[in-house]
């Protein structure tokens, strides 16, 4: 292995253990965390901000989420849908798919801008994830492949994306930050029969969703 490699292992664990000390205390995702090597969703020149625990700019105004924000998520989601069919709303780099996809889901994928959508795609080939993506209006989630068993939302939305809460299946769960532009709490959404119970967690901040059922891209 080489200096360069051997240093982003390092950087790699400490990143997973400064997880556990934040008290993600769920072993199957700090493995995921630890199998998925982040640095491969950054830029080349970036890799050194990889390992991180902070958030970095991917252009087009979007972000990977720091790694914290990320296992918090996904805790939330593994509690209440441990396996099954998951739909994720906003692409980005990629990080979150290939985190949920090494949890063993089933991963659908959105993203509304041309450019990550094709660099994801490009990027989950390369790395032989089996995650299916599609580009368009997250918010309107993907019909033809519904019913979910889990939806994750990595945008900050105004409100309950109603079309995404029809195409959860009975029990599944849709996690996603609700709240103003500057701030949201992570809620969760869980179906039960034609009601929804929420839940509602920490408090994030997250870049917008944009679309139909989130906010206009004239708001920002």
């Amino acid at each position: 292995m080489k200096e360069s490699e051997k240093g982003q292992a390092l950087r790699h664990r400490e990143m997973v253990e400064t997880l556990r000390r934040y008290g993600i205390a769920d072993q199957r995702v700090l493995d995921a965390f630890q199998k998925v090597q982040r640095h491969l969703f950054f830029e080349r020149d970036a890799t050194d901000s990889a390992y991180d625990d902070g958030a970095y700019s991917i252009g087009f105004g979007q972000t990977i989420s720091q790694p914290y924000t990320v296992a918090y998520m996904t805790t939330l989601l593994v509690e209440r849908v441990p396996s099954g069919k998951v739909l994720e709303i906003g692409t980005g780099s990629g990080y979150q798919a290939a985190i949920l996809d090494a949890l063993g889901y089933s991963v659908f994928t959105i993203e509304r801008i041309v450019e990550l959508y094709e660099r994801a795609v490009k990027l989950f080939s390369r790395l032989g994830l089996n995650i299916t993506c599609r580009f368009g209006d997250g918010t309107l989630g993907w019909d033809d492949e519904a019913p979910f068993d889990g939806i994750v939302v990595t945008a900050g939305a105004p409100g309950e994306p109603k079309l995404l809460m029809c195409q959860l299946a009975e029990n599944g769960s849709m996690i996603i930050p609700l709240g103003n532009a500057a701030l949201q709490e992570m809620t969760v959404m869980t179906r039960e029969g034609d009601m929804f119970r929420r839940e509602v967690f920490q408090r994030f901040s997250f870049v917008p969703l944009v679309g139909r059922e989130g906010w206009h891209n004239t708001v920002f």
